[in-house]
Order: structure tokens, then C-alpha cells, then sequence
């Protein structure tokens, strides 16, 4: 239990409940994002493999550069779960970190564009890169990485800033 409290980034204590702030969607990590962690786990166990067909006296070698490769493998794994992206229906924010945990944090009315990339293997996985561009030079949310389902989750927040009326109607 301890150890899910810890992975857990708990976004509802980010929340202006009082103002009568909801989330719209909680965007986690596409599977993918994970890949290359379970890859570098996997030469881990590799690692440790090999340590047993490895002489006695050398076998600490490879079991030290598995617990590294394995340490380094879950540290990206716990990165990328605890990474979120929220959209409410007053700001999207961002809440990362590991050991610590930084919160950055964008108005809906500062939002001017955005950018989905969809490289080649995003779109045979399904997913994509929001890019964010604000009145801002300097902004805590620019590049978030691996969305599933990223033209929806662009239209979820096209519909939340119509909704708060700050862009004017749109006629074709």
C-alpha cells in the first residue's frame, strides 16, 4: 500500500475545488512510453544471467550492472507513470517527478495553439506529442510526450475552452 501511495501522484490535491474545478481527463502515458524501460529491465535480468555462467571471482560485475541497469529501468518506469497531464475546466497542468514533484500549470485563456506530432511510429501505436504555445516566452507545459488518442484529447480541450468562452464562435 505504501509503495502505491508513493507512485501515485494524487492530482485531485492540485485542484481549486472551492472555485468549482473539475477534471475533464487525466491523460497518463501510452503504452509505449514504458518500452523502453521494460527493454533496459529486461538486459537486466540478462545481467544477471549471465552472472551465473560467469567465473566466481568476477561474477560481481555483471550482478552490480544488472541492479544498476534494473535501478535505471524502474526509476524510468516510475517517470513515466507518475508523469500526468490534466485538463480541467479552467487550466491543463502538468505533474511530474519522482522524488519530487513539480506542477506546472496553464490557463485555458493563455492556450493559442497546438501542436500534435504524430511521428510514424505514434501513429502505428496510436499516439502522439501535444506542443503548446502560449503569449509566454517562458511556459512550465511546452512538450508533453506519448498521448494516447491525441486528436481527441486536442478536441476534449478545443471543447473546454469554446465552453469557457474564450475563444469567439467560429463560422465556415
Amino acid at each position: 500500500m505504501a509503495l502505491g501511495l508513493w507512485v501515485d501522484p494524487r492530482i485531485a490535491k492540485h485542484l481549486l475545488r472551492d472555485e468549482g474545478e473539475v477534471i475533464v481527463d487525466e491523460v497518463r502515458h501510452h503504452w509505449a512510453a514504458y518500452v523502453r524501460p521494460v527493454l533496459e529491465g529486461l538486459v537486466g535480468f540478462g545481467l544477471l544471467l549471465l552472472s551465473g555462467v560467469t567465473p566466481v571471482d568476477v561474477a560481481w560485475l555483471p550482478i552490480l550492472l544488472a541492479f544498476g541497469v534494473l535501478g535505471h529501468a524502474l526509476w524510468l518506469a516510475v517517470a513515466a507513470h507518475r508523469d500526468r497531464f490534466v485538463i480541467t475546466n479552467m487550466r491543463v497542468f502538468r505533474v511530474h517527478g519522482v522524488l519530487g514533484q513539480s506542477l506546472a500549470t496553464m490557463p485555458l485563456s493563455r492556450i493559442l495553439d497546438i501542436t500534435v506530432r504524430r511521428p510514424l511510429h505514434g501513429r502505428i501505436l496510436g499516439f502522439g506529442h501535444f506542443c503548446f504555445e502560449s503569449a509566454a516566452q517562458e511556459q512550465g507545459i511546452r512538450d508533453v510526450r506519448y498521448v494516447a488518442h491525441p486528436y481527441q484529447r486536442d478536441l476534449a480541450i478545443q471543447r473546454v475552452v469554446q465552453r469557457a468562452g474564450l475563444r469567439g464562435r467560429q463560422f465556415h
